[in-house]
């Protein structure tokens, strides 16, 4: 290999060659009133043509035959706030903690990120507003908590029951406004428990429009990979291929599968919606792309360059500089024209991020 290609296969793997400057104000702070009323910016990525559109104009890039793919993992409400109480006594320690669920690993043991970390330990136990408690079991490798929540179980209670009673939604950081519907943060067709956070390409979908979309042809499939925080996790290393991906859990169904392969089979294309749902088809196909149905946990790191194997579209929002979820959409479309697209949505006052605006790559 000569030395010019040596030198484009470390820039591409560059950390900063993805970074693009975005102003604080176009930082969405709210979902749009009207969900499908967002902006759309279409990209295609083969001539690198962008086109502005609306989000409920999508349904003119669909065809008949086509296959939308939906990630139907519901948000639960995992951030709860309770203090540490003496083990060996009944006193209880004035300090105040902050506990996110991250992910079920038995009936009603959890890994969580706790804070502040230090001042818990394994052992240590937690009381929760009364109605539920946690004892810390162990601390894992990278500083999470393993929790066994305990609560009054005889009224048919679960951890989700009682997260609905107590918890707050773990919106991102960069959302400073409290939300006056926890449902703007779910999808439409959010069913399954267990995200720690939204699909949220999948937010600009209401139901009326998913019913003109079946109507014209398309099969919308479900699929499920429950969102944890590692997708949002900085890379904090130059090599991107030195970035280690948190695993996340996913889901799918025999009939799922079968419905994607007959639509690859005839001819039409698989449109992923959100970079969770490509991530659960890229997890699940075979060297063909052929889908395989399982359930299993995925780390799949996906980034330039990367062959998909079962993606044809994607549906998706803009994300922050340097995140793994940008890199992947580079994957996709290539990443200079990708980030001539984001200069092109920073230039045109597009909304970023989770409450922000949609981009579609053709």
């Amino acid at each position: 290999m000569c030395a010019a290609h040596v030198h484009v296969y470390i820039k591409m793997h560059s950390l900063h060659d993805y970074y693009y400057e975005l102003p604080e104000e176009l930082i969405a702070q709210t979902p749009c009133e009207q969900r499908d009323a967002c902006r759309l910016l279409v990209l295609d990525r083969k001539t690198g043509e962008i086109t502005h559109r609306h989000f409920y104009d999508v349904i003119e890039y669909l065809n008949k035959g086509d296959c939308l793919v939906i990630n139907d993992s519901r948000v639960i409400p995992a951030r709860i706030y309770g203090v540490k109480r003496r083990k060996t006594a009944d006193v209880n320690d004035p300090s105040r903690v902050e506990c996110l669920l991250l992910r079920q690993r038995e009936l009603d043991t959890w890994e969580c990120i706790v804070h502040p970390g230090k001042r818990v330990r394994a052992g240590a136990v937690i009381d929760f507003s009364g109605i539920m408690s946690g004892e810390v079991l162990s601390v894992t490798d990278d500083g999470n908590r393993m929790i066994r929540f305990d609560y009054d179980r005889s009224g048919g209670e679960t951890v989700y029951s009682v997260l609905e009673k107590i918890g707050k939604m773990p919106l991102p950081p960069y959302i400073t406004q409290a939300l006056d519907d926890n449902e703007k943060y779910q999808t439409v067709y959010a069913r399954e428990n267990g995200s720690a956070a939204a699909p949220t390409a999948g937010l600009h979908f209401t139901n009326e429009l998913l019913e003109e979309i079946k109507e014209r042809g398309v099969d919308v499939v479900r699929v499920m990979l429950h969102v944890g925080l590692g997708t949002f996790r900085p890379v904090k290393v130059e090599n991107i291929e030195e970035h280690k991906m948190h695993s996340e859990f996913f889901t799918v169904t025999q009939d799922a599968a079968g419905r994607i392969n007959e639509c690859r089979k005839n001819g039409g294309r698989v449109i992923c919606v959100g970079t969770t749902s490509c991530r659960t088809l890229e997890s699940a196909a075979d060297e063909h792309g052929v889908i395989i149905p399982q359930s299993r946990d995925t780390d799949i790191f996906i980034y330039p360059p990367y062959r998909f194997k079962a993606t044809d579209a994607l549906i998706t929002n803009f994300h922050l500089p340097e995140s793994t979820l940008l890199m992947l959409i580079s994957a996709f479309a290539g990443r200079d024209t990708v980030m001539r697209a984001y200069a092109e949505a920073v230039k045109e006052r597009y909304r970023f991020f989770s409450f922000g605006d949609a981009m579609m790559i053709l």
